[in-house]
């Protein structure tokens, strides 16, 4: 099992996204994604996600808000993924020439329009609604072949 993070920069009604086109052998290759990637031995969710921004954005995160975890059985070579979904709106800092691809500004309303995942189109959704959600997406060469999503919105008290 594989530990990793998903993160979703927002300001002014647009979110940072990444464009995988560097790498010849990206699993992501031609998708757009949020920025994250594989935790490291020893860090939290929020670690990685705060190294993660900075070494394919040049962004400093300072807020980090849990949005969600998302599960995909046996996505890459046969090993289960499990993502830690944040959002982050407080961020400073200058972009770089991300390693990852080309990083661009989406406005929020163009993004279900994107190269993306099609289990993608399912949670993206959910980073605007109040609460948690959780979510399976198992793929099969690349295509969607099954996936369910529980949002959570009951308020602790």
């Amino acid at each position: 099992m594989k530990l990793a993070t998903l993160c979703y920069l927002r300001r002014d009604g647009k979110t940072l996204m990444v464009h995988r086109v560097k790498k010849n052998n990206d699993i992501h290759k031609g998708k757009w994604n949020g920025l994250g990637g594989k935790m490291e031995a020893g860090e939290t969710p929020e670690e990685c996600a705060r190294r993660e921004i900075e070494e394919e954005s040049g962004l400093i995160a300072h807020g980090l808000i849990l949005k969600g975890i998302l599960t995909f059985p046996a996505f890459a070579n046969d090993e289960d993924w499990y993502a830690f979904v944040f959002i982050v709106k407080d961020f400073e800092g200058d972009l770089i020439d991300s390693p990852e691809g080309n990083l661009q500004w989406i406005e929020d309303d163009r993004l279900l329009n994107l190269e993306l995942w099609e289990g993608d189109r399912v949670f993206l959704p959910a980073l605007d609604r109040p609460g948690l959600f959780s979510g399976e997406f198992s793929y099969r060469d690349g295509a969607l072949i099954h996936h369910s999503m529980q949002i959570y919105d009951a308020v602790l008290r």
